[in-house]
């Protein structure tokens, strides 16, 4: 049954695009106003899009988009929406972190998207918050940010902060966020125009499960990668994780090599060293505490390794970086 709206006057929306936003996360959480308003027959939602400096802002596949105007006073009651992508730690400048820092002591709600929630968390704004962050930056935010409570879900809403993770997560924060404002029967409707069948609540996860990401639906192996996966910082051995999946080394050696094209050694190496260049990229962490945070305690030992996956050495990784 559809809720009475909640509000007489249109909730209004700043979105706030920082440079190289993710266009995708961006659409699916504008978008849905626009229908919302569509399907009610009225004005529900109004917005805007703001960037530092006013203008065109260009997103991470290129594309710009024009008439943005610059960050200003807001209602109070107006929600916010950081719009992050590509090298956000770069994009948020001490303007920005400033603005935030500000509408949220006037008492805004504020949000981030993709990697924005990054953003959010360098002003502040997340401590002792639940939120969450694409899974690509996850463990980046989590060594950074220890006092953000950091989910693996689509979506976290926790009082007057709001964080979806990228794609089209934000698709589901804002139907959640309608249904929560005007009723359930609205955002389906919505969801129905965008002909988005399957939608997700702030406790499902972001990624597919691992047996789908592999492509294999063995439980043994996908127990085994999911313990390698929780275990980075300090691995397991081939003997333990055999153990814990009731098998002897030599039978979980054949069942990497006969799912996987490779040994168990050589893909826990590969999930670490994974590990290991998001670190470098996404945050200013040095690169002896990246290596012990993949696992290795030689620092000459992880930059075999990283040279011989990526040819390349983690120093000039993090220098490639920088130029970009």
């Amino acid at each position: 049954m559809t809720k009475p709206a909640s509000q007489s006057s249109p909730a209004h929306v700043a979105f706030l695009l920082l440079d190289r936003f993710t266009l995708i996360a961006f659409s699916s959480a504008i978008e849905p106003l626009r229908l919302a308003n569509r399907v009610a027959g009225r004005t529900l939602y109004t917005w805007q899009l703001v960037s530092e400096h006013g203008g065109s802002v260009k997103c991470s596949n290129g594309t710009e988009i024009a008439g943005t105007t610059k960050m200003d006073d807001l209602p109070n009651d107006a929600l916010i929406v950081v719009c992050g992508g590509v090298d956000v730690q770069r994009a948020t400048s001490a303007g920005v972190l400033s603005w935030l820092r500000k509408r949220a002591r006037h008492g805004n709600r504020i949000g981030g998207i993709c990697t924005a929630s990054w953003a959010l968390a360098k002003a502040g704004l997340l401590d002792g918050k639940r939120a969450t962050i694409h899974w690509e930056n996850f463990n980046a935010m989590a060594e950074e940010f220890t006092e953000v409570d950091l989910a693996r879900t689509v979506f976290v809403v926790d009082g007057a902060r709001i964080t979806a993770a990228g794609g089209i997560a934000s698709l589901d924060m804002i139907l959640a966020l309608i249904a929560s404002s005007h009723g359930s029967d609205l955002a389906n409707s919505v969801a129905d125009q965008l002909v988005y069948s399957a939608i997700r609540t702030n406790r499902d996860t972001q990624r597919l499960s691992i047996p789908a990401r592999i492509g294999v639906r063995h439980p043994k192996l996908a127990r085994v990668i999911e313990i390698m996966e929780s275990h980075i910082e300090d691995p397991i051995s081939p003997s333990d994780l055999a153990e814990a999946v009731d098998m002897s080394t030599r039978q979980l050696e054949r069942l990497f090599r006969r799912y996987l094209n490779r040994s168990p050694k050589r893909y826990y190496m590969e999930l670490r060293l994974e590990r290991a260049r998001n670190l470098l990229m996404q945050t200013d962490m040095s690169v002896i505490n990246v290596a012990l945070a993949a696992g290795f305690t030689s620092p000459s030992h992880f930059s075999k390794c990283y040279r011989a996956q990526y040819d390349t050495t983690p120093y000039r990784e993090r220098g490639a970086h920088g130029e970009e």
